[in-house]
């Protein structure tokens, strides 16, 4: 059996654009990073994404593209020592990239310490994380750099990838590895490439006789043969959140529990799991119980005073009232809906009447002129539109089907009659 020291993932990493998959809108035909590379103009970035999705491949691409010196730094690791030891080497070389992976860990002091190097064209920095940037990076960090998101992998892209490690990839040529299916692989992969490479090694190296045929069954079981873990820093991180957003959004509070232990026993962030109840309490239960949004407020706000172990019963109690709340998605329908025909319709004339007329010269134009302010009427309703002409009528927000909406419905159909069907 063929060995190599390097995991397939590693020995699979692209150089170029021309390797690189995925991420189209970015380095395909017309991107944005392309065009940085293509242009010789290189900015501050931000790659927010998921893991898998080629954040710390493109920074180096982008390094090597443009003949960069280059730095990295872990911002598990690394401290404000650290980094200031790089900007001095780049004060004297010029023309430094400063790649800080998981960069939403770097404290304020660490951020702090970086800001003026950015600012002074010191270092370039290109960060990656995982975790929204808005929440972690510090405002006048976030306000210097382009954030720019990477998405998941698509099958076709996945597929690609496997294709070209059996056809370029040493190792895996000499042991004559046939990929008979990829269902489980794809599956498994949940479109992180590097976790994708690393099943289809396993497979490999699980086989002893050539040649190796790769099928469902097979990697199912290799798979389930892992050992249970939990590795805040890696793939599983994602799972087990996975796993505990999808138990409360099926009202399952035990479930719901069992992932959180999970996550608490590995010392997972508490701000990471409260920011994740915070959004399921909007986009899986919203209007149907506003209080969850409230509750789950609370949680991230209190568990930012207390820490562990106290701020467990916090935690508990804010997941076993979100599982077991009644749940609507409605307004995460409705604002895809939106955006799906502002998409589509573009940017649309705003009625003059509920335009705002600021100057005099808004005023001769008509600006605000017809406006029905809608305390001044009955049951404080106007009966105005407020659509542009073009998607008068266009239905958004489909209320769900649970007390509190249905009363929002009832609500909707009396003012509404005439304009919108409910």
């Amino acid at each position: 059996m063929v060995q190599n020291a390097k995991p397939l993932a590693e020995r699979m990493r692209p150089y170029s654009l021309k390797d690189y998959v995925g991420q189209t809108h970015l380095v395909g035909e017309g991107g944005v990073i392309r065009k940085m590379i293509e242009n010789k103009k290189l900015s501050s970035i931000i790659f927010w994404g998921p893991p898998g999705t080629g954040k710390t491949t493109l920074a180096n691409i982008i390094s090597e593209s443009l003949g960069f010196s280059f730095y990295s730094l872990s911002a598990v690791e690394a401290g404000v020592k650290d980094v200031r030891k790089i900007i001095e080497a780049a004060s004297k070389l010029g023309n430094t990239i400063l790649f800080i992976d998981e960069i939403h860990r770097f404290n304020k002091a660490q951020q702090d310490a970086l800001l003026g190097a950015v600012e002074k064209g010191i270092v370039t920095l290109i960060g990656a994380t995982t975790e929204n940037p808005s929440f972690e990076v510090i405002s006048p960090l976030l306000s210097r750099s382009q954030v720019f998101i990477l998405n998941a992998l698509n099958a076709d892209e996945l597929i690609a990838l496997l294709k070209h490690a059996l056809e370029t990839d040493e190792v895996l040529m000499q042991r004559k590895v046939e990929l008979k299916e990829t269902d489980v692989l794809l599956q498994y992969s949940g479109g992180d490439a590097r976790k994708l490479l690393n099943n289809l090694e396993l497979t490999v190296n699980a086989v002893e006789n050539d040649p190796v045929v790769i099928t469902d069954d097979l990697v199912q079981e290799l798979i389930q043969q892992r050992a249970l873990r939990y590795d805040k820093t890696g793939e599983q991180h994602y799972d087990i959140i996975s796993a505990f957003i999808k138990s409360m959004r099926g009202s399952d509070p035990n479930a719901a529990l069992y992932y959180l232990a999970r996550m608490i026993v590995s010392g997972e962030d508490p701000k990471f799991i409260a920011r994740r109840m915070l959004i399921f309490s909007s986009e899986d239960i919203g209007n149907a119980n506003p209080n969850a949004m409230v509750l789950a407020n609370s949680c991230f706000q209190a568990i930012n005073v207390i820490g562990y172990p106290e701020c467990e019963l916090i935690l508990s109690q804010t997941a076993i009232y979100l599982a077991t709340s009644v749940k609507s998605n409605a307004s995460y329908e409705a604002i895809s809906k939106a955006k799906a025909n502002v998409r589509k319709t573009g940017n649309l004339e705003v009625p003059l009447e509920i335009r705002n007329p600021v100057t005099d010269l808004m005023k001769d134009l008509d600006y605000g002129k017809g406006y029905k302010y809608a305390h001044s009427y009955e049951g404080n309703f106007a009966d105005e539109e407020f659509l542009p002409k073009e998607v008068i009528g266009s239905v958004f927000y489909e209320p769900g089907n649970n007390a509190k909406e249905n009363e929002i419905r009832a609500r909707l159909k009396h003012w509404w009659k005439n304009k919108y069907k409910y």
